[in-house]
């Protein structure tokens, strides 16, 4: 009943968790909506205001030449004489353009072309027809729902007004062509609002689907899955990418995990006999008592030994640990000749061997001299324990056609087995080891001081007939030539 409540309820959360992602594209759909809508409003109220101010320079242009051309026609005629005359033949013979009417008031008599009719009764219009202006005046006027603009300016003798000339035109067409690129702005922008936002809310809705993968593996990794993926990664873009990292992340966070699990399986065993010999003896020397002075140091001795042993061991795997950490190096230029030298004095406390110091490249290295120094040893130790007294242990660097920097320790040993070299870079791994007392962490030491450094650890055969084991440190180790 338990197990039946769980799954239901596991279940039950995923499409909530769906419905959030839904959730999620459709308000940044919304907000790109608005953005849009302010962005293409703005746009088409421009270009209707701009059609809208070009067609108004036009009617007022086209006003302005009428009103010239009267003038212009009323000088050449000598309409000084007979003004009336004048403005009934001028208007009978003037052909305008289609939409505009013309009206010439002098007094009480007034003469305009077919269709001004309407315009005359206009209270804008008719008092200045009944009052000539003193200047020209343009102004708008609406008949019946369409739009006019009108020009009025007076006609003058002597200096005295005689009355009113006004030319208007109708923009009804113009008002027409306006409403039409209004519309057709709408159709248009609302198209681009339907596009953009489904667009976009089809790629959020893609994105956030890759979001909420990685959130639902990250859950079920935190709850013990280790082995789950993503999957996907095909796509070369952004998002494939995102899948592909995260899928590495989790492969190497499965592999630290794993080393973990087997360290501290290691260290249980490695730490059980040691533990385990000293209660031994504890034990006895607890059941004899301390009457016999010489199998109580015996004792005492043989337990300090093991939790000696212990000791060196646990600081082993502390280092071991510790190099997976980021601020693991303490880096610093340390130059090859220098730290061979140390190594070569060191390495005569570690047993009756003939150590030869070979050839060494004068370079500057940017590293952790400790740690450096620290595996070499191992290798140089480990070089001790699998030879007898006199056989030959050589120290060497050299720099390799791929501009690596290889640190070499060598033996005239029984040498590591090929088959068996990787099993040697296990932790408590000693295939073919002459020895009892080893730990069996000098290569696995070594080998996670050169990955530190970006490096590999590598074994092969030595030309003394023994092995050859090299730290390998990448090009960008050199700092300069001394």
């Amino acid at each position: 009943m338990t197990a039946g409540t769980i799954a239901v309820s596991v279940e039950s959360s995923r499409p909530r968790r769906r419905w959030r992602r839904i959730g999620s594209a459709g308000r940044l759909a919304a907000f790109h909506l608005v953005i849009l809508f302010i962005a293409l409003g703005a746009l088409t109220t421009v270009l209707v205001n701009s059609f809208q101010a070009s067609y108004e320079r036009v009617a007022n242009a086209g006003l302005a030449a009428e009103a010239r051309s009267f003038a212009a026609a009323a000088q050449r005629s000598g309409a000084a004489r007979d003004v009336r005359a004048f403005a009934v033949s001028y208007l009978a013979t003037r052909a305008l353009p289609a939409g505009e009417v013309a009206i010439v008031s002098l007094g009480r008599a007034v003469i305009a072309t077919p269709g001004a009719a309407t315009l005359e009764t206009q209270p804008g219009l008719a008092s200045l027809l009944a009052t000539p202006p003193p200047t020209s005046r343009q102004f708008p006027l609406s008949i019946a729902g369409a739009p006019y603009e009108v020009l009025a300016v007076p006609i003058r003798r002597d200096g005295r007004a005689l009355g009113t000339f006004a030319v208007a035109a109708d923009l009804s067409g113009f008002a027409a062509q306006r409403r039409h690129v209004l519309e057709l702005s709408l159709l248009e922008g609302a198209i681009v609002l339907a596009v953009g936002v489904t667009s976009a809310f089809v790629l959020l809705r893609r994105l956030l689907r890759t979001v909420g993968q990685v959130t639902e593996t990250a859950e079920a990794i935190s709850n013990g899955a280790l082995g789950e993926r993503l999957g996907g990664g095909e796509q070369p873009d952004e998002v494939g990418q995102l899948e592909r990292t995260f899928d590495a992340m989790l492969e190497r966070i499965e592999r630290a995990m794993a080393a973990q699990r087997r360290l501290l399986s290691d260290v249980s065993h490695q730490l059980r006999t040691p533990l385990t010999v000293a209660r031994g003896h504890l034990e006895v020397l607890q059941r004899t008592g301390a009457g016999d002075p010489r199998a109580s140091e015996e004792a005492v001795a043989l337990v300090l030994d093991e939790l000696v042993h212990m000791a060196a061991l646990i600081d082993r795997l502390l280092l071991l640990g510790r190099a997976m950490e980021p601020d693991f190096l303490a880096e610093e230029p340390v130059a090859l000749s220098d730290l061979f030298a140390e190594l070569a004095e060191a390495a005569t406390v570690l047993g009756e061997r003939c150590f030869v110091l070979g050839a060494t490249v004068p370079l500057e290295l940017v590293a952790d001299a400790h740690k450096l120094r620290g595996a070499l040893l191992n290798l140089l130790d480990n070089a001790v324990r699998a030879t007898a007294p006199g056989d030959v242990i050589a120290l060497a660097a050299e720099r390799r056609a791929s501009e690596e920097v290889a640190l070499i320790v060598e033996d005239s040993g029984p040498g590591i087995p090929a088959p068996e070299r990787d099993l040697a870079l296990e932790r408590f791994a000693r295939p073919g080891a002459r020895d009892a007392g080893g730990s069996g962490l000098g290569l696995a030491i070594a080998k996670a001081v050169a990955e530190a450094h970006g490096g590999r650890l590598s074994i092969s055969t030595s030309g003394l007939g023994g092995a050859r084991v090299a730290i390998v440190l990448p090009p960008w180790r050199v700092a300069s030539r001394r």
